[in-house]
């Protein structure tokens, strides 16, 4: 390991009438022998700091040196090493922000923790957020209110090793391209605007205290790069953790969360695309949908025989929603007891007795009142089903057009990584049963967890992840899909399940009507 942050114990001769070289200079040359050779640069703001704290403790003592690929930074001087050299991996989340406390000499993850993001009160979705930031102090408030969920973040992970705030030495950012200009309060302005151009893919490192995050002051930010707007430093993780940049074979990733975002390739050629299909999946377009947690159903079954649904819940709590993972399993149920048709239209006489009427339309009781949580009953509405067979078409639409560029087939692809809470929790035979992903074997996909975390607990504890991050932004081809008339052709096609062209799917059923 190369962490971010290393400790290197020093002593210099201390000056004298003989010797008047500079307190600074002193350390500076003392460190030289540690590092190769080279004097670290000691940043403006942090020269008096570490000067005087090297004086103070007799010229004798703990360097804490930022490992940037520019060259070693000198940041801060101790007389005695900390109990815990810690850093924060975080992802940065557009409804979710998740973090882990890592032990930067040892790697081990010492705590975890996660909280909404409380940038959801300014819009739910990345482009309403967008919006709000170009007007007035919109932008400000946008910032504050993720520096305020991840400072939270840090007193929390900080109190659980019994840390101060002033412990953590370094943070690694992973979040998509428009998260991270609100954490640097940059103008996303041009983002949602053809040809969607950010303000930097490839921010610089800071230091905590330029952003007033509740770490050291001189801890080093590490924001993952990003490759455009709809390709962020969160899927550079996502490669990182499934090491595809490094794959002899071909390979595919897939990280469903707001967008649909895909990379397609090996170790000597990388393609990437994203697109608008997440949302449904995430929970985040049923009104009974949620996000993976305690009491969101992630798998359902339909038992013919006795003609009931059975059901699994996070934490086997009574059901209080319906997460991705869940509503796939479902809709493939609906459609193989042909409650539902290939439109993913109720079959009324199929689902007789199910069937509810409300305001937005019909509705099929999964989960009765009796044996959810509060006595509210999980359902299933025909606009539910409708915004999944939009999102499943684009799903599998994002993946064909992008095989389709490069010209390879499906079963030209060894292993296709599956990232995030989709990954975790989803079935792929039901997924291929809804016509979301291709027809392959199940030994094809691989989930990869939460890869946007991973990436940057890497990047804290690698250097060779920092420096293969910043090639990986130089080695992407990047369609933009808003522009793909392609896309669009096929996104029609796949609005059917599994899709109009059966011969896609063979070993899905297909029922004539």
């Amino acid at each position: 390991m190369k962490p971010l942050v290393q400790l290197l114990a020093v002593e210099a001769s201390p000056p004298s009438l003989q010797d008047n070289t500079g307190d600074l200079d002193r350390l500076k040359k003392a460190l030289a022998p540690l590092l190769d050779g080279r004097q670290p640069t000691v940043p403006f703001a942090r020269m008096t700091a570490v000067a005087e704290a090297f004086r103070r403790a007799g010229f004798k003592g703990t360097a804490v040196m930022n490992d940037l690929l520019g060259g070693p930074e000198l940041v801060d001087f101790l007389a005695a090493p900390p109990r815990v050299l810690a850093g924060v991996a975080l992802d940065l989340g557009t409804t979710h922000l998740e973090a882990t406390l890592v032990d930067l000499v040892g790697g081990e993850i010492l705590a975890r923790a996660n909280r909404p993001n409380s940038q959801i009160a300014f819009g739910a979705d990345i482009l309403s957020r967008i919006h709000f930031a170009v007007k007035d102090d919109g932008l400000l408030q946008l910032h504050r209110a993720v520096i305020g969920d991840i400072n939270r973040l840090c007193e929390e992970l900080a109190g659980e090793l019994g840390l101060e705030l002033a412990d953590l030495r370094a943070i690694a950012v992973s979040g998509n391209t428009t998260m991270v200009h609100f954490f640097l309060r940059l103008n996303p302005y041009h983002l949602c605007r053809e040809p969607y151009i950010p303000l930097v893919n490839a921010p610089d490192p800071c230091r905590a205290g330029d952003l007033s995050l509740a770490l050291h002051p001189a801890a080093v930010v590490w924001v993952l790069p990003s490759v455009g707007s709809y390709f962020g430093g969160d899927l550079i993780s996502g490669i990182l953790a499934s090491g595809l940049d490094q794959a002899e074979q071909t390979s595919m990733l897939i990280d469903v969360g707001t967008n649909a975002e895909v990379v397609l390739g090996s170790r000597d050629w990388l393609v990437a695309c994203a697109g608008a299909a997440g949302p449904a999946l995430e929970g985040g377009v049923a009104r009974m949908g949620m996000r993976a947690g305690p009491g969101a159903i992630e798998h359902v079954f339909f038992d013919e025989q006795n003609g009931v649904f059975e059901y699994q819940t996070i934490g086997n709590e009574p059901p209080r929603g319906i997460c991705g993972s869940g509503i796939i399993d479902l809709v493939a149920a609906l459609y193989l007891s042909r409650m539902i048709d290939a439109r993913g239209k109720f079959r009324r006489e199929a689902a007789a007795g199910r069937l509810l009427e409300t305001p937005a339309g019909p509705a099929l009781v999964v989960v009765p009142a009796e044996e959810a949580a509060g006595g509210r009953a999980v359902i299933i509405g025909q606009v539910d089903l409708d915004a999944l067979m939009r999102s499943k078409a684009a799903m599998y639409s994002i993946l064909t057009t992008l095989v389709n560029q490069v010209g390879v087939g499906f079963a030209d692809i060894h292993r296709i990584y599956v990232a995030g809470a989709f990954g975790r929790h989803i079935a792929p035979r039901q997924a291929i049963t809804l016509g979301m992903l291709p027809d392959l074997p199940l030994t094809t996909f691989q989930p990869v967890g939460n890869s946007s975390l991973d990436g940057a607990r890497r990047i804290l504890l690698e250097r060779t992840s920092r420096s293969r991050c910043r090639e990986l932004v130089r080695k992407i081809t990047y369609i933009e899909l808003n522009v793909n008339q392609e896309f669009m052709l096929r996104f029609s096609g796949a609005k059917f399940i599994p899709h109009t062209d059966h011969t896609l799917f063979p070993s899905v059923p297909f029922f004539g009507e």
